[in-house]
């Protein structure tokens, strides 16, 4: 008989044991800032009764014991029961680890000190990697006819010199609204930071230093694209290529898309006219050309204080502001917005706002220019576009509708205004804030936003937004809300992976991204932000998506939300441009 309960007894604790192995911990696998709100997720199928430990990597010493605060917010997927480990108490740098007592469960070694480095230049890695023209990273110049003009003032077909900029993603189409969006993100970004971006390439990209920092030779790149589809004061164009690009996986200078003249010969361009456009069956929806003018004009007015103050180049600053005071004046004369266009799919870039753009554009130009009307139409674009052209107080919205992720023109604007005016900029994007942390209290990570398509963009945006709303307002009570946002792009989420390419170098990240470069050449370039996380019902929805291995996060997915680290899932692994140009702020403000 006593036999018979010893065997029961080894029994029961081997089952307990087996499910106390079933437990996944989830960090930020870059790290943490000393000063940081530091969290770890910790879940599995079964209650946790077990404790954990802070124990500091080199020497083996424990310097923390965790406790597991059970989360009872709606669970993920198949696991039931959450918990939260806090170690924010640990400030001191070094190398850790997060381990169970009793399973031995642990996670992976992260640092907490100056974790963040210098990863702002991996993501102009990326930026040098979607070149179209001269490629740095190939060495070798591609799409080199673009393009022959639609809708514009020329006959239809007319030779227009658009060569240059980037390619949008894993496609080699090229956008103004997503080029423009990357080109202001990196100058806002060198404006506020400007001691910390290094200077190791050359204009062209490649290695050696010409005194300029890489940023600037980045942002360059798309200046110079934005002037060629800006030829003269009246015009504008706004789309290389279309969705006949895609016809599979090709090396750029071997593209072979045929738009009438021929495989990799010329492609069309598209006029801004500010009215639908669409060259078969889908259409798009346009009522202006405000959203792009503004944009850019903000690019080019920003570009002419760096160039004239920061480069001592008064030559170009001058052609950048002439730039801006033309392409803000089309703006105003056309009110609006104007959409991607498509060809064969209905997929297209949905953009519907413009007031953010025209505040940002006429915020940059009384900077530059010191006129008050500029001034006066800034505040009064701010008003319109308020939070009505924020995603972040809405729970849903079509793809790139509510398109940029932030209103930067918010910030810029806040500096040039009286008292009353700053606390309205700022509650603009307090209620955004406060809108997305609802939504984040309701699920086990903390995770404020909707997963649409492209989430990780969203998530930067917001990231972005709680940022400069504390350098605005000085209000930090939202600091631990954006240190675990930023978690949720390193590793504290689901699935345990960065949503970088190769960042960090030796931790989970995507590798199977959607990008022919990878696929056919096997570059593996750091850097690249994927689209991330999306709602299965729109995973489901989209035309030609497939897997082309076994998912290894399956365990993890749930069925409302799914991520592939997949070359066939282009809705959730495939890096964007604009993306990671959209992180670089966010990456160069965590490099102290």
């Amino acid at each position: 008989m006593l036999s018979l309960l010893l065997n029961l007894l080894m029994l029961n604790l081997l089952i307990l044991q087996e499910k106390e192995v079933d437990i996944h911990i989830r960090i930020n696998q870059l790290g943490y800032l000393t000063e940081d709100t530091k969290s770890a997720v910790v879940f599995s199928k079964s209650p946790v009764r077990e404790k954990f430990e802070l124990v500091d990597n080199e020497e083996g010493d424990v310097v923390l014991q965790l406790k597991a605060e059970r989360n009872n917010a709606e669970s993920w997927g198949e696991f039931e029961y959450y918990y939260t480990l806090d170690f924010s108490e640990i400030e001191v740098k070094g190398e850790y680890r997060i381990q169970a007592k009793k399973s031995g469960a642990s996670s992976t070694v992260f640092s907490i000190g100056d974790a963040y480095g210098n990863h702002q230049e991996s993501l102009l890695e990326f930026m040098r990697q979607q070149r179209c023209g001269y490629n740095p990273i190939l060495d070798m110049v591609c799409h080199q006819r673009d393009g022959r003009s639609f809708y514009g003032p020329l006959p239809d077909s007319s030779y227009v010199d658009v060569s240059g900029g980037w390619h949008d993603a894993g496609d080699q189409l090229k956008y103004l609204i997503t080029s423009s969006y990357a080109t202001a993100h990196m100058l806002i970004a060198y404006e506020m930071y400007p001691e910390r971006f290094d200077d190791q390439f050359n204009a062209l990209g490649q290695a050696g230093k010409n005194g300029i920092p890489d940023v600037l030779d980045e942002a360059k790149w798309g200046l110079d694209w934005i002037l060629k589809m800006h030829p003269a004061a009246d015009q504008l164009y706004h789309q290389v290529a279309d969705d006949r690009d895609h016809k599979g996986f090709k090396i750029p200078d071997k593209d072979n898309s045929d738009y009438g003249w021929g495989a990799n010969s010329y492609r069309p361009v598209y006029f801004a006219t500010g009215k639908p456009q669409g060259l078969q069956k889908y259409k798009s929806e346009a009522t202006g050309v405000a959203n792009l003018a503004g944009r850019c004009a903000a690019a080019m007015a920003l570009a002419a204080r760096i160039w004239k103050e920061d480069l001592e180049d008064p030559v170009f600053a001058e052609k950048c502001k002439q730039a801006a005071l033309s392409l803000y004046a089309l703006g105003r004369e056309k009110e609006g917005y104007q959409q991607g266009n498509s060809y064969s799919a209905p997929y297209r870039y949905n953009e519907s706002t413009w007031a953010d753009d025209m505040e940002w554009g006429a915020a940059e130009l009384y900077k530059t220019t010191k006129k008050d009307e500029y001034l006066e139409q800034a505040k009064a674009y701010a008003l319109k576009s308020n939070t009505a052209d924020s995603w972040t107080v809405v729970d849903s919205t079509d793809h790139y509708r509510l398109y940029p992720f932030i209103n930067m023109g918010h910030f810029v604007l806040h500096d040039l205004v009286e008292e009353p005016f700053k606390k309205e900029l700022e509650n603009y994007y307090l209620a955004g804030i406060k809108y997305t942390l609802q939504r984040a209290n309701k699920n086990p990570f903390q995770v404020g936003v909707p997963f649409i398509w492209c989430s990780n963009n969203l998530m930067t945006g917001l990231i972005t937004q709680i940022i400069l709303y504390e350098k605005m307002s000085g209000d930090q009570q939202f600091s631990a809300y954006l240190a675990k946002q930023r978690d949720w792009l390193f590793g504290r989420n689901p699935w345990g992976t960065s949503m970088f390419s190769g960042i960090p170098s030796d931790g989970e990240f995507p590798e199977k991204v959607h990008t022919s470069l990878y696929i056919l050449l096997g570059l593996e370039v750091p850097g690249g932000l994927v689209d991330g996380p999306i709602y299965r019902s729109i995973y489901d929805s989209l035309i030609g998506l497939h897997l082309e291995e076994p998912d290894k996060f399956a365990a993890f997915q749930n069925e409302h939300v799914v991520y592939h680290d997949d070359i066939g899932d282009y809705s959730s692994n495939e890096p964007t441009m604009d993306g990671t140009a959209g992180a670089i702020l966010m990456m160069t403000h965590w490099n102290r």
